[in-house]
This record gives structure tokens, sequence and C-alpha cells, in this order.
């Protein structure tokens, strides 16, 4: 497997690596961690089709994760302009700068450039890595056909079911969690570790083995987690909502802290005298 991985990244001339449609945090974690030991070594992308949420802040690099799947092509459009009042287009270069000129009918307006959309289409890596999922639906390039000739791998804890007549070749095996295996992908075959990387792989198995109780947790889960905290990785913590940011009376049996002497009334903050009843 190790072999198999190393001659992989070294054959590719860049990287892609794709996560699933509404991705669990371990797989994000799992799929950032690849991307971040790669990129050194290799150029390399990460993208997802969904949009990264609050959640996945805790992880280092989640900023770079693309929701574009590549950016191969430039595409400039100009919505809600009429095509037909476009005279023609012309393209030339001078003192080495691009120069792309609309040119209106006469008579008409140019483009505005709040009707300029730019954007970016098309997949240059010739090896896509998919991190976690559990079938095609759930990496909807796949039925695109953006990575039509790349090669196809697949890192998760359960094999990749698809329908279409392609070869992927899979890594996927029984584990507490996508981080787990990618976590032993990189120190078998020699990648870049460092203590953000393990930080990131770190909590990732912790939440994809929910905190080590899952049944797929083995001695190695234990070991790889030793291993990871040895490389500098740090057991994040989710923030605990401190008591003050609620407000006054919504916790139960709590006494208002707005409340101040001044609030209290007089006879409350008084000496109590009790008297017995002398009746016999």
């Amino acid at each position: 497997m190790v072999n198999s991985i190393n001659s992989i990244i070294d054959s590719a001339n860049s990287v892609l690596i794709l996560l699933p449609s509404r991705p669990f945090f371990d797989q994000v974690a799992a799929g950032l961690s690849l991307y971040l030991s790669l990129k050194g070594r290799k150029p390399v992308a990460i993208t997802c089709p969904s949009e990264m949420t609050v959640e996945f802040n805790r992880l280092v690099g989640v900023n770079e994760i693309s929701k574009e799947l590549g950016s191969k092509d430039l595409t400039i459009r100009f919505p809600n302009y009429p095509a037909d009042n476009i005279e023609r287009v012309s393209a030339d270069v001078e003192k080495d700068e691009f120069f792309l000129r609309v040119i209106p009918k006469p008579g008409f307006e140019s483009p505005k450039e709040n009707q300029l959309d730019i954007s970016y289409s098309g997949v240059s890596a010739d090896t896509t890595i998919m991190v976690g999922g559990a079938n095609e639906t759930h990496f909807p390039a796949l039925s695109s056909g953006d990575l039509e000739g790349a090669k196809l791998v697949h890192i998760g804890i359960k094999e990749l079911a698809t329908s279409q007549d392609r070869a992927v070749l899979s890594f996927a095996r029984p584990a507490g969690s996508a981080s787990e295996i990618v976590a032993a992908l990189i120190k078998e075959s020699g990648l870049s570790m460092d203590a953000d990387i393990a930080t990131n792989l770190l909590v990732g198995i912790e939440d994809g083995s929910n905190n080590f109780e899952s049944g797929e947790v083995t001695p190695e889960t234990f070991e790889m987690a030793a291993y990871l905290m040895r490389q500098g990785g740090s057991r994040k913590v989710k923030p605990e909502v401190e008591r003050e940011s609620f407000p006054p009376g919504a916790i139960p049996g709590e006494f208002d802290r707005t409340k101040t002497k001044k609030d209290t009334p007089k006879e409350w903050m008084e000496p109590k005298i009790y008297q017995g009843d002398t009746r016999s």
C-alpha cells in the first residue's frame, strides 16, 4: 500500500483532492491534512462541492478549500448585456500584456463593470484523490465529465460504490476514521508531517471515532493518536459556552446576575429574629 501511494504521487504532475458533498468533520480533516502534506511536494488543490461551515474552522488551512472544481480555464461572461449589441471582440498582446477588447455596435454602450462575470472551470490535475464518501453520488464531479482522463484514487473507511466503468484505485479499509487511514499513509510513505497536520489528524480521529468509543477503534488507533501527539499534534477541545453568555434567568436554578443589593428589598437583607411560641 505504501509503495502504491508513493508511486501514484511521484507519477502525478498535479493532484486534486476531492471531498464529498456535505462531508463529515473527520473527512475534511483527513483530506485537508493530505493536501497540506503534499503542498510542498506537488502542485495540489483541494475542493468540496459544499460550503465549509463554522464547525470546520478548528482545522488549520480550512480557508484553502475551494468550492470550484478547478481553475484550468478562465471564463468571462457579460450577464444582462445583449450579445446583439456587440460588433466584434478582439484579443491582442501588447508589451507582454494580454488585452481583450469588446467593441459594441454604433449607438450602443459598452458593457459595464457590474455586467462582467469572471469564473474558472476545468480540472488540470491528472490525479484525483477522493477522501471519504460511500458512493459516486457523494462526488458529483464523477458524472460531470470534468475528471475524464484523470487517475482516480479513493481513501476511506469503506469501498466507494460506483456504477461507472472507471478504474478507481482504493486505499479503503475498516478503521475508526478516515483521518486514521490518512495518518498511516502519511507516516508510512514518508510524506511531510508537521504540528498543524498532526493536529488536524488528531482532532479528526477523535471526532470520527466518537472520542475513541467507536466499535472500529483498535489498539492501532491509540498508537496513531500517540504518534500524532509526539509530532506536535494538539487536542483542540471544542470551546465551551460561557455561562455569562446566557441571558439572565436562562439557566434553571441560577439567580439573576444582574440583580444587586440595591435591587433587593431591604427587609431581605436585615437579620431575621425568630420568637418562640410562649403559649402552653
